[in-house]
């Protein structure tokens, strides 16, 4: 195996037809995630792997492990699982903000079972519903000194659930000392360390994983709307990871730089799995992550002192970054990632401006082990998402015939085949649990519920969502969690939850609803606070109509409550900036699944497109 043969060049657009010449399998990939931290592990034993930041106010004294340390550590934490009970088929809920020993667990988990990483800000019914779906049998959680509530949660899910273990994760805060862990009936408490005390840490307590076992649950609001949990086989995870980290612009040793949550996929693939290939040192930020408001303080200086390359991050924590005073020489960063959700224009053009380093827009999906197409800092391709990234195949159809749409120029609904696609949902039958890619794909192919168009080279530009999922700041939010509790309040009849845009989320829920008798919003609005399971799901607003859309067969359309949506605040922005003469002018309406806003000719072009510049919508003047 050469390193040409493992890493071809990849830095242009030009590059995928030679890379794609070679087939995967015969590029010498390790075959499981396990194999990818072994394999780091034999060849650079002692560079440092991974460095955890306490928070934003110790950023100069992080917690290393080296590459050796953290595959001692997945060893331990192995051991510890696979007494508790774990096997192959087995999953660990894995219930923490991000900290050196989630880390390990997650890695440990997918070593000897499969892991199954939930937000900790979820409801307690969201969350054991999780649970209980991936049939869970242990749950590895933050302890009192690293989250309380997250603790809470996890004790209170264990009884629920009936889960035999509960482990307890440390901080990584060395001025903290351990709280002492109050037993459960029937449950075995402990911290996860001291129950590995003594144990092996030279190799794992069963068989190794194959290619084809799964690895990970991860929940996700499904290209359908509704919760799922989405599974991911060791080849899923490791063609993914190896894609992301041929990027060209990176290189052996090099310094990234995480804050997403390991709960959500990106932190896996992106800034764990990717690097353990290239045997790249990852900077962590601490617990919270981009929300930790002290961090951007000394954002531009960390990026100093650890000479970081690349990092990742939602549109949301480009903008702040962008009115950042440059204070310390960042010549080392090279590009920034953003996805999740679409990028505002005035984003990119503050963040590059300001900043003088290329921001690429990527784009993937859960169901598609996180990442499907990328940019390139040398080739831009405006109004883009990215180039599909090798083996995996793009193409979209005729949401009607499902007929395949060859013209470049044409807008359909996008579909992805490959090593990436997953291997299903996971579901519940009186056998047991099951995995199930039916519903959303069709020979091979995995429908992503967006609508986009595929240009020659094969970039893809995003169109709109066929379907109603709403994503706030990278969070997939099921409009029926919202719905579904809006209709349980005695006055109202129906109910229809969009997705409306904002600044700093991308996009925030809010509702509509019929009633059956006078009521008012506050008393709606504490329904929701009091209903609604899932605090991302809050309804920003909630608004009383006569009537909601319906097709001509009497469903729910929601296309024009989004560009209603969209309206008001293309609306209160231009009334917020004075412009109120023309804010009643405002109109929207939905073309080829996306909202476009016509604004009156009394603006100015840069009046308007400084004001709606910072908003990832389609908007134009009145003819």
């Amino acid at each position: 195996m050469t390193n040409d043969l493992l890493w071809p060049r990849y830095d242009s657009p030009d590059n995928l037809i030679v890379i794609e010449r070679i087939p995967l399998a015969d590029r010498g990939l390790p075959a499981t995630t396990y194999e990818v931290l072994l394999r780091a592990a034999t060849y650079s034993p002692d560079r440092v792997a991974v460095s955890y930041l306490p928070d934003a106010d110790r950023w100069m004294i992080p917690y290393e492990r080296t590459f050796a340390d953290l595959l001692a550590a997945v060893h331990l934490f192995a051991h510890v699982m696979h007494d508790a009970g774990i096997t192959r088929s087995d999953a660990v809920a894995l219930i923490s903000p991000n900290c050196s020993e989630l880390h390990a667990a997650i890695l440990a988990a997918e070593a000897v079972g499969i892991a199954a990483p939930i937000n900790p800000s979820l409801s307690n019914d969201h969350a054991a519903a999780l649970i209980e779906l991936a049939g869970a049998a242990v749950i590895v959680a933050a302890g009192p000194d690293l989250d309380p509530q997250a603790w809470d949660l996890a004790r209170a899910l264990a009884v629920k659930t009936g889960v035999t273990s509960l482990f307890a994760l440390h901080t990584d805060d060395p001025d903290i000392d351990a709280a002492a862990l109050e037993p459960l009936d029937g449950v075995t408490v402990a911290y996860l360390t001291d129950a590995a005390s003594g144990l092996a840490d030279d190799g794992l307590p069963a068989t190794p994983p194959a290619a084809d076992d799964l690895a990970a649950f991860f929940h996700t609001g499904g290209t359908t709307g509704a919760p799922k949990l989405a599974a991911h086989t060791h080849a899923n995870q490791v063609a993914t990871a190896w894609m992301i980290a041929a990027n060209g612009s990176l290189a052996e040793g090099d310094t990234l730089f995480a804050a997403l949550p390991l709960f959500h996929v990106n932190a896996l693939m992106v800034t764990t799995l990717a690097p353990l290939l290239r045997s790249q040192h990852v900077v962590w930020a601490g617990p919270l992550g981009y929300r930790d408001v002290p961090l951007y303080g000394i954002f531009w200086k960390l990026i100093e002192k650890y000479r970081i390359v690349a990092l990742s991050g939602v549109p949301t924590v480009y903008s702040v970054l962008a009115q950042l005073p440059l204070d310390a020489d960042i010549s080392s960063l090279q590009f920034a990632v953003v996805g999740a959700s679409p990028l505002p224009p005035a984003v990119r053009t503050a963040f590059e401006t300001h900043t003088g380093v290329a921001l690429c827009e990527g784009y993937g999906l859960t169901e598609a082990t996180c990442a499907s197409a990328r940019s390139f800092p040398d080739h831009p391709r405006p109004g883009s998402v990215g180039q599909r990234m090798p083996y995996q195949q793009v193409r979209v159809v005729d949401p009607e015939t499902n007929s395949v749409i060859d013209d470049p120029d044409s807008i359909g609904s996008l579909e992805i085949a490959g090593p990436a696609v997953f291997a299903g949902y996971v579901g519940r039958s009186a056998e047991g649990r099951v995995v199930d890619p039916s519903s959303v794909v069709t020979d091979g192919w995995l429908a992503t519920g967006d609508l986009a168009r595929i240009d020659a080279d094969g970039f893809i530009y995003l169109a709109g969502r066929a379907k109603d999922l709403i994503i706030r700041g990278g969070h997939n939010i099921d409009p029926a969690v919202i719905e579904d509790a809006m209709r349980a309040h005695p006055a109202v009849v129906d109910a229809c939850a969009v997705g409306r845009p904002d600044l700093h989320a991308g996009e925030v829920p809010v509702v509509y609803v019929t009633v059956s008798q006078p009521v008012e919003i506050a008393e709606l609005t504490q329904w929701a606070q009091e209903h609604v399971v899932e605090r991302a799901a809050m309804p920003k607003s909630i608004q009383i109509r006569d009537t909601l859309p319906v097709t001509d067969i009497g469903k729910p359309f929601k296309p024009p409550l989004r560009a209603d949506a969209t309206r008001q605040v293309v609306a209160d922005e231009l009334a917020a900036n004075g412009l109120h003469h023309a804010a009643s002018e405002v109109e929207a309406g939905v073309v080829d699944g996306t909202v476009s806003v016509t604004i009156p000719r009394s603006i100015s072009v840069t009046a308007a497109a400084e004001i709606l510049g910072r908003y990832a919508i389609r908007w134009r003047f009145a003819k």
